[in-house]
């Protein structure tokens, strides 16, 4: 027979849990309302360097092919070799409207570079994918009297501190690419940062600056134009886009200078948000059209998970530091 007392027991328990589930269905429902809403608005996709440049030819060919049901608008906020749009992006709420498509600069090299950081590379941020890598390339002006790296070197050698390299920013992958050739090779040059590729090119063209370590996917182009020579890939491998053009590896053994690009959002944002990213970001950058203009371009299609976006970061943030702290360059 069962007590009254036992019963009573029974249905303070049974409330109890009812109380507790609806807690929990209450704690969860802005997260659950977030997602099933989401996008409710235009996403803004900030890059952190002008027009042209490889991240932001990644931010519109995902802004051209996504279908999220609303727009995706690609905003370009240079300066500071990218901090100021990544800042942006830092301090916007965690509603996944604000993005930012990273380099290795603004989210694995400035925070060695600089001496004070306006955001905390990982601490402020959710990652959402990896979108891509490239291999730097290393240009230099028509007139210069080299034809590969060998030659290059003997001449820097013979030429210490005369060369001038080029970059869109200090702590761009294009900057410190040239500081670990320095670093590697015991010889000098000069950086000349610019606020962006598109001030540096005209410069590299008409011989004011002497060499850069360009994205392939902005210099390719011009080098098959004749515009300016390629000597070297700093990838550890040829890219298919260039067989032709050897890797500075391949005569300074252990060269490798990776510039990669990745879509972040603020920290604190919803997993069920960033998991739809994710998702739409595979979607894209595995269309047959898109997958051939990046090969094009020589850019190489690499969509991560979030967690592995998240150790791969990790791991680029502790081998720049070496890098940066060898090389002694600093942007302050």
């Amino acid at each position: 027979m069962v007590h009254a007392s036992h019963r009573m027991g029974l249905g303070i328990r049974a409330l109890g849990a009812l109380v507790l589930l609806s807690a929990v269905a209450i704690g969860l429902w802005p997260q659950m309302a977030q997602a099933q809403a989401y996008p409710s608005k235009p996403i803004r996709l900030v890059v952190t360097f002008p027009s042209g440049g490889a991240p932001d030819i990644l931010a519109r060919l995902f802004s051209e092919k996504a279908s999220l049901g609303q727009t995706i608008v690609v905003d370009n906020r240079p300066g500071a070799g990218g901090n100021i749009g990544a800042d942006f992006v830092a301090k916007s709420p965690p509603d996944g409207h604000t993005l930012v498509m990273a380099t290795v600069g603004t989210h694995a090299i400035n925070g060695s570079l600089y001496s004070k950081m306006s955001y905390d590379m990982v601490k402020d941020f959710t990652p959402v994918a990896h979108v891509a890598s490239a291999p730097n390339l290393l240009v230099v002006t028509n007139a210069l009297p080299v034809r590969n790296v060998a030659e290059f070197i003997a001449y820097l050698k013979a030429n210490p501190d005369k060369v001038s390299f080029g970059s869109p920013g200090i702590g761009t992958s294009v900057h410190v690419s040239g500081e670990l050739f320095k670093s590697m090779t015991g010889t000098k040059m000069q950086h000349v940062p610019y606020k962006g590729r598109q001030f540096a090119i005209p410069d590299l063209v008409g011989g004011q600056i002497q060499a850069m370590f360009d994205n392939m996917p902005s210099a390719l182009p011009m080098a098959r134009e004749g515009k300016i020579r390629a000597l070297a890939q700093t990838t550890a491998k040829r890219s298919l886009a260039a067989p032709d053009v050897p890797t500075v590896a391949e005569t300074v053994p252990g060269f490798e200078a990776t510039t990669w690009f990745a879509v972040f959002a603020p920290a604190g944002t919803s997993r069920e948000v960033v998991a739809r990213l994710n998702a739409e970001l595979q979607r894209v950058f595995k269309l047959p059209e898109v997958e051939e203009r990046m090969k094009s371009l020589g850019l190489v299609t690499w969509i991560s998970s979030p967690e592995e976006l998240a150790r791969h970061q990790a791991a680029e943030i502790a081998k720049w530091n070496k890098v940066v702290q060898e090389s002694g360059a600093r942007a302050d």
